[in-house]
């Protein structure tokens, strides 16, 4: 969230994660592990897209 990758990110009481990437857009369900990482694969696809190369 400090980033601006992710709006809002909540733990509720039974273990999943309430998140949302933008104000505006829907809110997902985060159930488990795979969830977390299919989350962050995302994440790091878009900043590897949206920057440019330096080499």
């Amino acid at each position: 969230m400090r980033r601006q990758l992710l709006h809002a990110a909540i733990l509720v009481p039974n273990g999943q994660w309430l998140v949302q990437r933008k104000s505006d857009s829907p809110v997902r369900v985060l159930a488990g592990p795979a969830d977390v990482v299919e989350l962050a694969a995302a994440i790091q696809h878009r900043i590897r897209t949206t920057r440019p190369r330096t080499r």
